[in-house]
């Protein structure tokens, strides 16, 4: 293995250490496709119900997914932070959502029966934080996020990494002097969780929601249809106006564009809501406003499960034989396999693997003494989404087998020419 400077993600490995391997048969008790190849592919170990452990090709997967986030939220101002996972259980009496959330809340006591639970959302934590730094208008607007666990103890704790019990999660939370700067800020939020979701090769639709507790306006979700989804919603395919089946009412004709309504199945993977001044009045958040009143800060959230986005990925892009990652996210972006005893073809795969490695590029090696159809198996329940063989039968074209894991049809590839091909085709 390589690396390139302290904290990269490392660009190299070579299969036959590689910790955590593929498996012949799902695990008897997955209940969804992502928990069947993810567990498979050797991304993900299950401890418990609800609870995963990420084994190295899915941590790689999971902070190339963080990137993005980091990278969109960071785009609309965004200045990351991280919270407190362990929560004194007063700043919860001080919303009554100790009360009203008692169901999921994972509570615990120190030795000096002081009792805490662990953070299942932080708006608790954020607000008093931003009360510290925060007194006037010119203070405003500010938006802060996170990338951490949460917990929550969900009684139905299913379908792989899309509903857990700890898990992943991009939380922001935004604090306006006016409604109108709420307003405009939510917009550009909208266009940055768009942004994240094309970087990871997922098509979505904003649905209008519930507000739920927090609002009594439409949130919005962030929904990948896929029969794997959770919720049901309601879209029209021409201007892509949708909303959650639990808010739509109408005679499925599109109050837009009075196309023909459709329903679909969908997983929700994020959401955002005008939070108001639910939070700020519990902790007394104010700031003196341009008339020289003290007003309540408006706030907004806004997020995204991160370790559910990946379960989300591999539900809608995946085939019979395994994951078919996206190029942004995916584990690494060439498979290299070496087939055979072939003396000239080890020699000529080693030498190419140092070249794509000095090209900057990411490389997962199999260089295991396994057979053609054993190492294709793995290579496409693994699902990089470039496979290249080398392997005698190869050389006497001078060429390597070039196949994209989306595509049906290989093709042969001038060896000289692999890796400019490779920056090439990285760059499309």
């Amino acid at each position: 293995m390589r690396v390139f400077g302290e904290g990269c993600i490392l660009f190299s490995m070579y299969y036959s250490k590689l910790f955590g391997k593929t498996r012949f048969d799902a695990p008897h008790d997955a209940d969804s496709i992502n928990a069947q190849l993810l567990v498979q592919g050797g991304f993900v170990e299950k401890l418990s119900a609800g609870i995963y452990q990420f084994l190295p090709l899915g941590l790689r997967v999971l902070k190339k997914i963080n990137q993005i986030i980091r990278e969109e939220m960071d785009r609309i101002d965004g200045q990351e932070i991280l919270m407190a996972t362990l929560h004194p259980i007063e700043i919860w009496q001080q919303t009554g959502r100790d009360k009203t959330m008692t169901d999921i809340l994972y509570r615990t006591k120190t030795s000096s029966d002081k009792e805490f639970v662990l953070g299942p959302s932080h708006e608790e934590t954020v607000t008093p934080l931003v009360k510290k730094y925060v007194q006037s208008y010119k203070d405003l607007p500010l938006s802060v996020y996170q990338i951490q666990a949460k917990f929550r103890d969900e009684p139905r704790a299913k379908s792989g990494l899309l509903r857990g019990r700890e898990f992943g999660m991009k939380d922001m939370y935004s604090f306006h002097e006016t409604n109108e700067d709420l307003n405009a800020y939510y917009e550009r939020a909208k266009v940055a969780y768009m942004n994240v979701y094309t970087r990871c090769g997922l098509e979505a639709y904003i649905l209008e929601a519930s507000g739920g507790a927090f609002t009594d306006q439409f949130s919005h979700e962030f929904s990948i249809k896929t029969p794997a989804g959770e919720d049901t919603m309601i879209y029209c395919e021409k201007c892509r106006f949708a909303q959650n089946i639990e808010v739509f009412k109408g005679d499925m004709t599109c109050p837009k564009c009075q196309s023909k309504m459709l329903e679909a199945k969908a997983i929700e993977a994020g959401n955002i809501f005008k939070l108001g001044t639910k939070f700020s009045e519990a902790f007394d958040l104010t700031v003196q406003n341009r008339d020289g009143k003290k007003v309540p800060v408006i706030m907004g959230c806004y997020g995204i499960g991160n370790t559910r986005l990946l379960g989300t990925v591999a539900e809608a892009s995946h085939d019979e034989n395994g994951i078919i990652w996206p190029k942004n996210v995916a584990p690494f972006q060439v498979h290299l396999i070496s087939l055979g005893n072939d003396e000239k073809a080890q020699t000529a795969c080693q030498k190419l693997y140092r070249e794509l490695l000095s090209a900057g590029i990411e490389v997962l090696f199999d260089d295991r003494n396994d057979s053609a159809g054993k190492k294709f198996k793995d290579a496409d329940l693994i699902g990089i989404p470039l496979r290249i063989v080398v392997s005698g039968r190869t050389l006497e074209k001078n060429a390597v087998e070039w196949k994209e894991r989306a595509a049906t049809e290989a093709k042969n590839v001038v060896l000289e020419e692999v890796t400019a091909g490779v920056k090439e085709w990285l760059a499309d």
